[in-house]
């Protein structure tokens, strides 16, 4: 791994990253429920050891994921209801659930159990019987309303699923968001409240949208690609050619994608919140740039004046094929309607950029076009693990540097 990193010319490292930060966080760790509102725009997996260290400085995180997951298992509970994916809604609400004595690790537990039977329908079957029923296990741990509340949402998806339905390995939690979603009007916002709630999450999680929408991305060399996990390359090959735009589209030919996923009052109203807006490590166009792609979503962030944050990913992302660091920070700003390079108006697509130059090779040149040209800054900061991993961050490390910005 290279021992220096970039030279400071230009680089003014913000005040709380500089000194006088140990107080700040001793201050967010004795009372994290008054940190600070940071907000998150990604997908569900990338960032989930990273939210329960956050946990630990504040509780007042908001997280925004996308809905859009079209492979695994969302794609089966997308297909049986004609329904947003919500995989990764679970996902971060129990990476910030409070497992201790004081929250309520029982019902964690069941959101987080899968359905058995690998290639056997009998066995899943017979478990979501007994959930339905109030007999399983797992669902006699939790303790009255509770119990009787959570049995109603799995009777719904029990009620309504189609009778070919493959349950193998399906997520428990996954299946009563789904049971809330049916009944609470096919609206994921309530339910996703409500199980908040029950885990005692630690922080505000919402999808950034609730429309029955996919990923649509047109790649380079001309070829259209329709579903999220048809070109993250974690399913299906990878793609041949750098993506070139990316857009929501729908079942039907006529549909208003854009109309079609204007976010609600409440999302716009955390949005605004917001004291510091991050775009975490994840895949670019499926994690963070698909986040942006709701209407509404960029008008709520342009109002806001909070710093804006990108953190890059480290190692492979197949998503960003072809494109320099400088690239993916462009591609923000066109998404986000700010100012183009060189063009001098308005304010940059983010204030600052959070890296490690010794995980995350960046040329003095590159270095010098983010900054002058783009008007970012760069924050140089030790991230790294320890021992080293070129593909991940230290999760303490991250949390405290950007709560340093804060």
């Amino acid at each position: 791994m290279p021992q220096n990193r970039l030279r400071r010319n230009g680089i003014n490292l913000p005040r709380g990253l500089s000194r006088g930060n140990d107080l700040r966080l001793a201050r967010y760790r004795k009372a994290p429920e008054l940190g600070p509102r940071i907000l998150f725009f990604s997908g569900g997996t990338a960032l989930r050891s990273f939210s329960q260290v956050l946990a630990e400085y504040t509780h007042n995180s908001i997280h925004l994921v996308t809905p859009f997951d079209s492979g695994g298992s969302s794609a089966e509970l997308r297909k049986a209801f004609a329904m947003p994916a919500v995989g990764d809604l679970r996902a971060r609400l129990l990476s910030l659930a409070d497992n201790s004595v004081t929250g309520h690790p029982d019902i964690a537990a069941l959101f987080s159990h899968r359905l058995g039977g690998k290639g056997n329908r009998t066995e899943p079957e017979k478990n979501l019987q007994e959930l339905a029923e109030g007999r399983h296990r797992l669902l006699k741990a939790i303790a009255e309303p509770m119990r009787s509340l959570i049995q109603s949402y799995i009777r719904e998806f029990s009620e309504q699923k189609p009778e070919d339905f493959h349950l193998s390995g399906a997520s428990v939690g996954n299946l009563i968001l789904t049971g809330g979603y049916l009944l609470h009007n096919r609206s994921l916002d309530p339910i996703a409240f409500l199980f908040s709630q029950l885990i005692k999450t630690r922080g505000t999680v919402r999808t950034t949208t609730d429309a029955d929408l996919q990923l649509q991305v047109s790649l380079q060399n001309g070829r259209t690609i329709t579903g999220q996990h048809r070109f993250t390359g974690k399913e299906t090959a990878e793609i041949d050619s750098p993506i070139d735009t990316i857009r929501l589209t729908g079942e039907a030919e006529d549909v208003d994608a854009r109309g079609e996923s204007k976010v609600c009052k409440e999302t716009r109203k955390l949005i605004d919140s917001a004291e510091l807006l991050v775009f975490p490590p994840g895949s670019f166009y499926s994690s963070v740039i698909a986040n942006l792609l709701p209407k509404g979503v960029t008008k709520a962030l342009n109002r806001n004046p909070a710093p804006r944050v990108y953190v890059p990913s480290l190692g492979t992302d197949l998503e960003t094929l072809g494109m320099t660091l400088a690239d993916q920070v462009a591609v923000l700003g066109d998404h986000l309607g700010e100012r183009k390079e060189g063009d001098g108006k308005g304010r940059p697509a983010v204030d600052f950029l959070l890296l490690d130059s010794r995980l995350l090779a960046i040329s003095e040149s590159q270095a010098r076009q983010i900054q002058q040209s783009m008007g970012v800054q760069i924050v140089d900061v030790d991230l790294a693990c320890e021992p080293a991993d070129l593909n991940r961050y230290d999760d303490s490390k991250l949390a405290e540097a950007l709560l340093a910005l804060t």
